[in-house]
């Protein structure tokens, strides 16, 4: 599927490297959104609000295909344009898309090491309504927001590259 469109792009670099700055971009606003409205909002109830609230949403997102393929397609999308991009010769665009992808690496390892032990940390304290010592809400907190802030800013600048990745492949390709 090399087929060359004008100007000596190809459909697939065009492809992937739309499909990994769109899903990045996903990725990064819904990084932003929990930093700016749903953790805010949450901290200004109960405890027991704040921990059935999260456990459900962490069901919810544990549960959802379609998260998780956006979640790692992201990745995989960066890495293949990148690779593409280089075996046309065309560095700049490849470096671009390269950096993209370690800094969404960065948010997966995040993600995999700090914020998804935390989400079953707090799956494990069983049922808010029961729960007698909400330690683990304080841990929880203070860490889980800090690092969905290390990740809104990693994700962000990785949709930065990708869009600079973009106007680099648009003049590459329009010549």
């Amino acid at each position: 599927m090399q087929t060359n469109t004008a100007g000596g792009g190809s459909r697939i670099a065009t492809v992937l490297l739309m499909v990994s700055t769109v899903l990045v971009g996903l990725m990064a606003g819904l990084f932003f959104a929990f930093d700016v409205s749903v953790m805010p909002g949450l901290a200004r109830g109960d405890e027991r609000t704040y921990v059935t609230a999260m456990q459900n949403i962490n069901a919810v997102i544990d549960g959802n295909g379609l998260f998780g393929t956006v979640f790692v397609v992201a990745l995989l999308a960066a890495v293949a344009g990148a690779a593409v991009e280089l075996r046309k010769g065309r560095r700049g665009v490849a470096l671009w898309v390269g950096a993209a992808a370690v800094l969404y690496l960065v948010v997966l390892v995040i993600t995999f090491t700090v914020n998804i032990p935390l989400n079953n940390e707090l799956a494990d304290a069983g049922d808010a309504a029961r729960l007698t010592d909400f330690s683990v809400v304080d841990r929880f907190k203070g860490t889980w927001v800090a690092t969905n802030i290390v990740r809104t800013v990693c994700c962000t600048a990785a949709l930065v590259a990708l869009a600079r990745a973009l106007v680099l492949y648009g003049r590459a390709t329009a010549r």
